[in-house]
């Protein structure tokens, strides 16, 4: 195993709780930005290694190891070790910021920058554990701070997501927004990374779910297919939300509801004025590249990721 080759701190992230992480055959990290597809691909994931359509809690059977505001390291290393079924794992690391190991498959969820910023403010508006990230913010000597208030304007919270005023106002901003998926995006290439897009998700889920399934090596009988495919529908985790995901009542006004909000893209277009938008346009277009621009915007109808040109 290669070690990460850069160390992420912030409220939400500290990339050294995997430095205790032992890795075994077929384990598979769900490494996105926040809000990109991150749930709905674990519920993909599950459903494909339990064969099952069965609703099952998977952000428990998938923990987030690099969150530092919520279970202690020690608790989730003893959870992962305890799992006897093949392990699924989450992040919101860029892949820099991950362990390497070329038996570790790695899925990355990628969605346009403005959808993911759209349901970011929807996320942190219902948020209702503030107190966790400030105690890490106070208690970390590289932030001393607590976390910022999001307003409720979504212009208003656009501007400190893209750092307009100076340094972004949130972990979870365009910087590392744009880091994330250069990085990723520099990674395409490799047997053990799949690049998905949200957008794909959307409008073909059974030919992504077929890629990610071949990419796991996972082969599924025709006559349970269709139940897999019928339980992977953005509308059937609605509906299963309280099971899949049992103690977002706690975290998030509106339980599940809230935080598996709209499933859409393009609210931005209605929430953002002409000023904010270009901004972001320009933006993305003097941190990324074209080729991986137009994967953002578009997902794969600009071709296979893997091959794209840079």
């Amino acid at each position: 195993m290669r070690a990460p080759t850069k160390v992420y701190r912030t409220w939400h992230l500290d990339s050294r709780r995997w430095d205790g992480y032992r890795s075994r055959g077929g384990d598979v990290v769900i490494a996105t930005f926040p809000k990109c597809g991150t749930t709905w691909m674990q519920q993909i994931v599950s459903l494909l290694i339990f064969q099952s359509a069965t609703p099952r809690a998977v952000t428990a059977l998938s923990p987030w190891i690099d969150a530092r505001f919520i279970t202690p390291i020690e608790e989730v290393q003893a959870t992962i070790e305890a799992q006897t079924h093949r392990r699924f794992l989450k992040s919101h690391l860029p892949f820099h910021g991950l362990p390497k190991l070329d038996a570790l498959s790695f899925i990355h969820v990628a969605r346009d920058g403005l959808d993911a910023f759209m349901s970011w403010h929807n996320h942190t508006l219902r948020y209702r554990r503030y107190a966790l990230l400030d105690a890490v913010g106070l208690g970390d000597e590289t932030i001393a701070r607590p976390y910022p208030r999001p307003s409720e304007a979504p212009a208003e919270f656009f501007r400190g997501w893209m750092g307009d005023q100076g340094a972004a106002e949130v972990d979870f901003s365009a910087p590392l927004f744009f880091e994330t998926e250069r990085s990723f995006w520099s990674a395409r290439g490799k047997p053990n990374v799949l690049l998905v897009h949200y957008n794909d998700l959307l409008d073909d889920l059974e030919g992504e779910m077929c890629r990610v399934a071949s990419f796991l090596g996972i082969k599924t009988p025709d006559d349970v297919w269709p139940e897999l495919l019928a339980a992977a529908t953005f509308e059937a985790m609605k509906r299963d939300g309280e099971l899949l995901m049992p103690h977002a009542s706690a975290a998030w006004e509106g339980g599940h509801q809230g935080f598996l909000f709209k499933g859409e893209n393009g609210r931005w277009a209605r929430a953002l004025g002409e000023a904010e938008i270009r901004r972001y346009r320009e933006r993305a277009a003097s941190e990324l590249s074209p080729g991986l621009c137009a994967w953002l915007e578009r997902g794969r109808a600009r071709g296979d990721p893997a091959h794209a040109p840079a």
